[in-house]
């Protein structure tokens, strides 16, 4: 069979269950078995030896516990002794693979992010990190073959670790604020989606003393029946908003399902995701490493970027993707330059001090100590980014490629563009870009920037667009649909309807 249509970058997502017309299961229980099998096989090469343990988490999804089952059966068939840890989160099953009191070989996990119910898939880890695309693309080819490992069979046995990792998130603060329950007299308020991430409130926030009155969905609901886990969506990112000010809380914390990805709200209801939460980790990392390199992806503001800069940091803007970020942040490092922090606007951020993991849960943490520390010295979450310039307008369209070559239909479009925009006058392509083309525009053409770049995996152009006038969008679409509207292959009615 071929399996290579459920690779998503560096992850295996599909159709799980039944439940959104036109969409068929192809996450199958014979696609589980297959995989499982090719995992196990590729683990035994990668790591060379025949005694092999792996761990395996799931988030609230409705189909968790059946594909978590399946997945090791098939490992333990072909000699891998399997754990299933029950419901975790992403960042604590790599854990599993460097906790003392858990040296896991490699560990799974069965989530699909944000995506609706009927969705699910499997992200791999082994001490190293998270597996990269040419790792998941060998293993869809090892399930799609007939090889076995050939060793005796194992069994599948159950587990705990999200108790060990709660208290590791809890020692970190302690020891870094010199208190046993630093968080006495806040009010923090979680919002978990009714993801994984509801243990954050009553085993980590909770023994560090914080009154987490208020705190929404924190149940598993693996059928998401309040909003979206998903900080980068305006409902969820709406629902914390109103129980922060609802409850008059210090903070506000909000989860994907799997934890990886985190967003917060402070006191007033401002918002803190996006380039102001990268804003924040950067100013307390540059006062922590000075000259540290922050690597963002592709669509950061000016803003962001002279903010960093004015703090004595160095703003490397790379591409979409958060494997792509933290592998570049981590090539930086090995060639001698010290880069601490990898953040998607996503909400993905990766620090060197945490393995390069991107962690939701560790980051809040390191927000927690900031927040006990300013309690402390006189000084709040807000006043961090105070300075941070930040755009009148932002918009973002997301445009269909229409042929079947989509890819070779984008690319097109990109290099003419930029031939383009260096004939336009107050246009001038932006330096240091690595991804599709941005242009940034003086005053009189906009007063900001734009960049068009390709999808990581689907036939869409997106186009971001900032302006630090307001209007300043318009003008910028514009100015650049007649240059777009050109290609059949793009579908540009949504900045036609924009600009009309």
């Amino acid at each position: 069979m071929d399996y290579s249509g459920l690779q998503n970058g560096s992850d295996i997502r599909g159709v799980a269950m039944e439940g959104i017309a036109g969409q068929s299961v192809n996450l199958t229980e014979q696609a589980c078995r297959d995989i499982g099998r090719g995992f196990a096989v590729w683990l035994r090469e990668r790591l060379g030896k025949d005694a092999l343990r792996v761990a395996i988490g799931r988030d609230s999804r409705l189909s968790g516990p059946a594909l978590t089952a399946l997945l090791g059966e098939a490992l333990a068939a072909e000699g891998v002794a399997a754990t299933d840890m029950g419901m975790a989160s992403t960042p604590a099953m790599f854990m599993t693979t460097v906790a003392e009191s858990f040296p896991f070989d490699a560990s799974v996990m069965v989530t699909a992010s944000h995506l609706p119910f009927n969705r699910n898939g499997f992200k791999f880890f082994t001490r190293d990190g998270g597996l990269e695309k040419q790792d998941i693309k060998a293993i869809l080819a090892l399930a799609a073959s007939d090889r076995h490992t050939g060793l005796p069979a194992a069994s599948v046995s159950t587990g705990c670790f999200m108790p060990e990792y709660a208290g590791i998130l809890c020692r970190k603060v302690r020891e870094a604020t010199g208190l046993e329950r630093p968080l006495e007299g806040l009010r923090i308020v979680v919002d978990a989606g009714n993801g994984a991430g509801g243990f954050y409130a009553a085993e980590v926030l909770e023994p560090l003393g914080a009154d987490t009155t208020g705190s929404r969905y924190l149940e598993p609901d693996g059928r998401f029946p309040n909003h979206v886990p998903n900080p980068e969506d305006k409902a969820a990112m709406a629902a914390i908003r109103e129980a922060v000010l609802q409850n008059k809380a210090d903070l506000g914390v909000i989860f994907d399902t799997d934890v990886d990805r985190a967003g917060a709200v402070l006191p007033d209801g401002s918002e803190l995701n996006r380039n102001r939460l990268i804003a924040m980790m950067a100013a307390i990392l540059l006062r922590e490493h000075p000259g540290t390199t922050i690597v963002t992806d592709s669509i950061t503001s000016t803003g962001l970027a002279a903010f960093i800069a004015e703090r004595g940091g160095v703003h490397r803007r790379f591409k979409r993707g958060y494997r792509n970020v933290i592998n570049e942040s981590i090539r930086l490092n090995t060639e001698g330059h010290d880069s601490q922090l990898a953040m998607e606007t996503s909400g993905h951020g990766a620090m060197k001090e945490n393995y390069f993991l991107d962690d939701g849960a560790y980051l809040i943490t390191r927000l927690l100590i900031e927040l006990s520390k300013g309690r402390r010295e006189g000084y709040s979450l807000e006043s961090l980014i105070a300075d941070l310039r930040e755009p009148a307008e932002s918009r973002e369209f997301r445009m269909n490629l229409l042929p079947e070559d989509f890819r070779a239909c984008g690319n097109a479009i990109i290099e003419r563009l930029e031939v383009f925009a260096c004939a336009q006058p107050g246009w001038a392509l932006a330096p240091d870009n690595f991804e599709g083309v941005r242009v940034n525009l003086d005053a009189d053409h906009g007063n900001g920037w734009f960049l068009l770049r390709m999808s990581l995996h689907d036939p869409l152009m997106p186009l971001n667009v900032e302006s630090d006038s307001a209007g300043g969008v318009k003008v910028i679409v514009r100015a650049l649909y007649p240059f777009l509207a050109q290609f059949d292959g793009l579908d540009t009615s949504a900045l036609a309807d924009f600009i009309r």
